[in-house]
């Protein structure tokens, strides 16, 4: 019997392409023949943006990249200008970057599982899900103001301390939060319709993976070992132990399981952090900033100096290049800087994990059914932020 070969369109303004994505699929009745990826719809030149703005201005727009993991992103950025910089956060800025990094990837881990979950049909997870990230979120407000968007890392170290109650309410949460993860697992891991819809689907070998250049848990999913946080350690992760959590197919439903595990890594992580975390101070000096002098505001020195940060962060730093690469919830986000002296960067390139797990997808969804369209998508966890940055 003849078949015709139908073009439909999947996107971009579609609840399981999580974002303006369009996918062009060539069928054979039900199943994908070809698959072509139309990116660029949200595209917003963040990167040449950067070349206008001043070093620390630019930490804001960080935010907007994976917007779900804004922490995460601030993080990558002043690290990658510390090392431009040669300046080193001090200790308990380092301390409250980690808690607050892998707080966020626990919340970034949460839309994903939620929103895969709805993708497939799994409603009482996404109310699971986002109802104990609603938690992180008050955490976050409480610390910086901003439950999304959170500006809230400098060049040097923090913008703010924890405020009083902060520490209390994030070890309520800490107290609750393992027996959260225990209930998603009973709803999904052992559900026979789960299962069905997630396993040998979507497989990637560790070779593919490697090739494609994926990262984060996508990578890790394959039975990959790497994680940036071991492999090359920053503030304070090799001070704190925890295991790398990795899958044994590559499929759908060992992309799913490994995030489920690093969340209870991320616990295991902030514990240790916050029963290390020390006093002191949460800026340090920066060069090429003028500091007010101390004798014009004797009452209030400390808050002004952190609002001076805040709102100048312009310095000078030494001609070169660098990068630097941070483990994001999505995978390695890496900032390469080409500096020219100025106080500007003269040229900035942002590697974007979403943007090159995605490479891989047109290759998983040749052969299959329409349907598993939807969950290999879900599966890689695409924000559409910093696919088109």
């Amino acid at each position: 019997m003849h078949t015709e070969q139908i073009t439909l369109n999947l996107g971009p303004q579609h609840p399981s392409t999580h974002g303006v994505m369009k996918f062009e699929l060539i069928l054979e009745g039900e199943r994908v023949v070809e698959c072509i990826p139309v990116v660029g719809q949200l595209h917003r030149g963040l990167e040449k943006m950067a070349e206008g703005m001043l070093y620390g201005q630019f930490i804001p727009i960080t935010d907007r990249l994976d917007y779900l993991a804004s922490a995460n992103n601030n993080h990558a950025y002043v690290l990658a200008v510390e090392k431009l910089m040669g300046v080193e956060a001090p200790e308990r800025a380092k301390h409250i970057r980690v808690i607050m990094a892998e707080l966020q990837r626990i919340a970034s881990h949460l839309v994903a599982l939620g929103s895969m979950g709805l993708d497939l049909g799994a409603w009482t997870i996404m109310l699971y899900t986002f109802r104990d990230r609603e938690k992180i979120l008050d955490l976050f407000e409480m610390y910086c103001g901003a439950r999304l968007t959170m500006n809230c890392f400098r060049v040097g170290g923090t913008t703010y301390d924890f405020p009083p109650g902060f520490v209390e309410k994030l070890k309520e949460f800490l107290d609750d939060f393992p027996k959260r993860v225990n209930d998603y697992e009973a709803l999904l891991t052992r559900n026979p319709i789960w299962i069905s819809r997630t396993r040998d689907i979507g497989v990637v070998s560790a070779e593919d993976a490697v090739a494609y250049g994926l990262t984060g848990p996508n990578l890790r999913a394959s039975g990959v070992n790497w994680d940036i946080r071991k492999a090359y350690p920053y503030e304070i992760y090799d001070r704190v132990e925890f295991d790398i959590p990795l899958g044994n197919k590559g499929d759908v439903f060992d992309r799913y399981a490994v995030r489920v595990e690093e969340m209870r890594q991320s616990h295991r992580i902030i514990k240790q952090a916050l029963d290390m975390l020390p006093v002191g101070p949460i800026m340090s000096d920066v060069p090429g900033i003028a500091l007010p002098d101390k004798q014009q505001f004797p009452h209030n020195f400390p808050a002004v100096v952190r609002h001076f940060h805040l709102l100048v962060q312009g310095f000078t730093p030494p001609v070169g290049e660098i990068y630097a690469g941070a483990e994001n919830p999505k995978g390695e986000l890496g900032f390469y800087i080409v500096s020219d002296g100025t106080g500007y960067p003269y040229r900035m390139k942002i590697r974007a994990p979403s943007f090159i797990n995605s490479q891989i997808l047109p290759k998983l969804m040749r052969g299959v059914l329409i349907a598993d369209v939807v969950s290999i998508l879900a599966s890689f966890d695409p924000v559409m932020g910093e696919l088109d940055r």
